[in-house]
């Protein structure tokens, strides 16, 4: 097995792969465009023997080791990490600290770009040894930016690999262990906006107007019972009213009132459901009302589905990597979303999670993602490394066993 020795040789790469993360952390990027970090990535590559290929939608790019022993019907597998941050300040006492107000990489991003790149320097000391052909795919546009789908519809996804495997950190989770599942690993995710339209007027004389603020109440808790009767109760189905925006003063009633949300899902069968049942649901309690409802629903990322073959294999890998309390099984999928879920629409594959919780800490206490005092226990990386490394070269030289 050539994953035997990752872990020892990703130790080694620990200074590189904490520098990378901390100066990517230092100067965070937002959306689709994330040049700093592309380029810190490209100086840290670049004396790697990899093919780079860039698009024109996004700053992202795509570097591939052909291995030294690859055919042209050798295993093709892609790693990937995300790279842009989130907009918020950042409240660390961290000595690399964003120096960017109002961004911060509190999501991780800024380790799983500086993992990958270690994963692809592991990769390339392996070269001559390597049946097959790794992509790593750096990617910006993850935080409700649609970056994969850019990049797929760039064709800087093209050959389309035969596997593909990600990693998230996770800083309220046991230090060192993956876990993960199969089928949904995580959410839907969908926005909807309704206006509910009335006639407004004088507060003092609501016969005369026809308005649209308990109509909107109504939906609002009206919504909560359409998840609990209209879907089984073993469906994880959420349907959260968010804003509620109406009026301008005390004794006026307003023409309109709006609200908005999110509808997470775990099928596309109950995403569609979800969908139809809220336009109808809105219209039909204003219309009882005496006033009507529209609802515009912008779809979001689709549900993160792993194969069970990948998930099996990442869990060989980790135990291989970290012993048997390398792995634990996920009971539950997370109702967050992920990007990674159209590369997993066309490729079978896997995402984990790695926690990086303070060694010696109760996990159960540190803060989650997207806190602005999110912490990262940043010995934890080299084990993501050897990781991602290790589901490539166990998928090229196993396949799904």
């Amino acid at each position: 097995m050539l994953t035997t020795s990752l872990l020892e040789s990703a130790r080694s790469l620990a200074p590189e792969i904490t520098a990378l993360r901390r100066a990517i952390h230092a100067e965070p990027e937002l959306g689709l465009h994330t040049p700093m970090t592309m380029a810190k990535v490209r100086e840290a590559l670049a004396d790697l023997p990899l093919e780079w290929k860039t698009g024109a939608s996004t700053t992202g790019a795509v570097a591939t080791l052909r291995g030294g022993k690859a055919c042209d019907d050798s295993p093709r597998v892609l790693l990937r990490g995300d790279m842009d941050a989130l907009p918020m300040d950042e409240k660390t006492d961290l000595e690399f600290a964003s120096t960017i107000p109002g961004r911060m990489h509190a999501c991780g991003h800024d380790t799983h770009t500086a993992m990958l790149a270690g994963a692809a320097r592991l990769l390339c000391d392996k070269k001559d040894e390597i049946a097959g052909t790794v992509d790593f795919m750096f990617q910006p546009g993850e935080e409700g930016h649609h970056g994969a789908r850019f990049m797929l519809d760039d064709g800087l996804i093209d050959p389309l690999p035969d596997a593909a495997f990600a990693l998230h950190i996770m800083p309220n989770a046991p230090f060192g262990v993956v876990a993960g599942k199969p089928g949904p690993l995580m959410a839907a995710a969908d926005q909807f906006n309704i206006i509910v339209r009335g006639k407004g007027g004088h507060a003092s004389m609501p016969h005369d107007c026809s308005d649209p603020v308990p109509a909107a109440a109504a939906i609002v808790g009206t919504l909560q019972s359409m998840v609990t009767r209209r879907f089984n109760a073993a469906s994880a189905v959420v349907v959260t009213v968010t804003q509620i925006h109406t009026g301008t003063a005390h004794n006026v009633i307003p023409d309109e009132a709006m609200l908005a949300g999110t509808i997470r899902t775990l099928s596309p069968e109950h995403r569609a459901k979800a969908h139809a049942l809220l336009a109808e649901t809105a219209a039909d309690i204003a219309r009882s009302y005496g006033v009507e409802a529209s609802c515009e629903i912008e779809a979001g990322f689709p549900v993160t589905i792993c194969d069970p073959q990948a998930v099996a294999l990442g869990n060989k890998v980790a135990t291989e990597i970290g012993g048997e309390e390398g792995w634990r099984d996920l009971p539950a999928p997370i109702m967050g979303a992920e990007d990674f879920s159209y590369i997993l629409e066309k490729v079978p594959g896997a995402m984990f999670f790695l926690g990086v919780a303070p060694q010696g800490e109760d996990w159960t206490q540190c803060c989650a993602i997207h806190s602005p005092r999110m912490h990262v226990d940043e010995s934890a990386l080299p084990q993501g490394t050897a990781m991602l490394a290790g589901c490539a070269l166990e998928f090229i030289e196993n396949g799904f066993a």
